[in-house]
């Protein structure tokens, strides 16, 4: 492929093109004759040319056909090929979500609960997607067993809660004291990247890690039984009694925390 045909010109079109640099103004039999482009094909290709206004035809009789500037073809060129592979971006990025939630762990149909220990890829997908529904306030309490992590552990799914926030998103991040000792020197920039408006506080202690999305769902973490330093997963809650409470404890908790970042 010619460098022109890596830009996007077919092998009629640069063939016209080029000719075009050489004679000048000419009609399209005589184009015809001299690009070898056969007479049943060069108004299709001169009309194509023009329509992405790399020729011009000059009003006559009959209409003779001008190439525009090399430079200015060449721009005009790559600015259609920025504009597919962008095209093109979004279709991956979009098909790139499809598989991404179609590899989401499904939980059974008795039962909101996946598996899934500390920093795996699936949970911190799955904790993307979960921020993902919440429209409006998030309230996250974080303790066990995440406090007696590495961040190298955490990363992934501090990162995957973060970007399923959208920007009209109101959270409420309460850390245990021992949780905030595991984050890097670099999270309170984190939080100040974030579109969402987070408030993040913190208190001695917290017993359960859990979270509460617009007020109708809630997420435990449920710890491991043989070590209590990883997560052996997470149960999803949607009893409007149930998340009431924990919505209730989460405030009761907020009201002795002290800021964390100001």
């Amino acid at each position: 492929m010619t460098e022109l045909g890596e830009l996007g010109l077919s092998s009629y079109e640069e063939k016209v093109y080029r000719t075009l640099l050489v004679t000048g103004a000419v009609t399209a039999a005589e184009l015809s004759d001299t690009s070898g482009v056969p007479k049943g094909r060069i108004y299709d290709v001169l009309n194509g040319l023009e329509a992405r206004k790399l020729i011009w035809r000059q009003s006559s009789d009959p209409n003779r056909y001008v190439a525009v500037r090399p430079e200015t073809v060449v721009d005009r060129l790559l600015a259609e090929r920025a504009y597919d592979l962008k095209q093109e971006w979004d279709r991956y990025r979009k098909k790139a979500e499809t598989v991404r939630s179609t590899l989401l762990p499904t939980p059974p149909t008795e039962s909101s609960f996946w598996l899934g220990s500390l920093g795996s890829d699936e949970m911190s997908t799955a904790l993307q997607q979960h921020m993902r529904t919440a429209e409006n306030v998030v309230q996250a309490a974080v303790g066990p067993p995440y406090e007696d992590a590495t961040w190298e552990t955490l990363q992934s799914e501090v990162e995957g809660f973060f970007e399923g926030a959208n920007a009209d998103l109101s959270v409420d991040l309460l850390l245990s004291e021992k949780a905030v000792t595991v984050l890097p020197d670099r999270f309170p920039h984190l939080i100040e990247n974030q579109s969402a408006d987070i408030t993040v506080r913190t208190i001695p202690e917290i017993t359960l890690s859990f979270d509460i999305v617009d007020k109708v769902e809630t997420t435990i973490d449920v710890l491991h039984p043989v070590s209590g330093k990883d997560r052996i997963g997470v149960i999803g809650i949607k009893d409007s009694q149930v998340v009431s409470e924990f919505e209730q404890y989460f405030q009761q908790l907020w009201a002795k925390a002290v800021p964390l970042l100001e």
